[in-house]
């Protein structure tokens, strides 16, 4: 009997422990963003300007500068943003939680890879070491998320940061 009740318990304990350990990765850390703005940075000044958005939804987590991501839609055509934004050369959406919907990686990788989207330079280093990156379809629905660049990714491996970018934060 006391056996029984030792692994009783101890599937009971892995049970709580597994329902826990999901929903904190999954759902704990992360925000709502509420009424959000989205920018794109300019060709002709390098710095990032306000779009016109509506139906915006964004989620955002303290823990890591990878968890931003954002829904909108904006009235903006492709040819007007690429004639006035800077291009983001090499976006890749990383996934979302299943529970925010409007954000399906997959779907906006491949708008990506088939020209059905572009997307655009938001703000560079929103986050030392990661870019804003924004994503239009032709139909207007747009995508916002954070992608490492070149200086995080050589100053988190530990090395120096590359020509041109800003000084490194300090470590603690």
């Amino acid at each position: 009997m006391t056996g029984k009740l030792l692994a009783g318990s101890i599937v009971i304990t892995a049970l709580i422990a597994g329902v826990a350990l999901y929903y904190l990765q999954v759902h704990a850390f992360y925000e709502d963003v509420g009424d959000g703005s989205v920018r794109l940075t300019t060709r002709a000044t390098g710095t990032p300007a306000p779009i016109p958005i509506t139906d915006f939804r964004g989620i955002d987590a303290d823990s890591s500068p990878l968890r931003y991501r954002a829904c909108f839609t904006t009235s903006r055509d492709q040819a007007m943003l690429a004639d006035t934004f800077e291009p983001y050369p090499g976006a890749v959406p990383l996934n979302a939680p299943a529970w925010f919907g409007c954000f399906d990686a997959q779907s906006i990788g491949a708008a990506l890879e088939q020209g059905r989207a572009r997307a655009f330079l938001g703000e560079r280093n929103v986050v030392y070491g990661f870019d804003a990156v924004v994503a239009v379809t032709a139909d207007g629905r747009g995508f916002v998320w954070r992608q490492i660049n070149s200086c995080g990714a050589q100053v988190f491996n530990g090395k120096s940061p590359p020509e041109g970018c800003p000084p490194a934060p300090e470590r603690n």
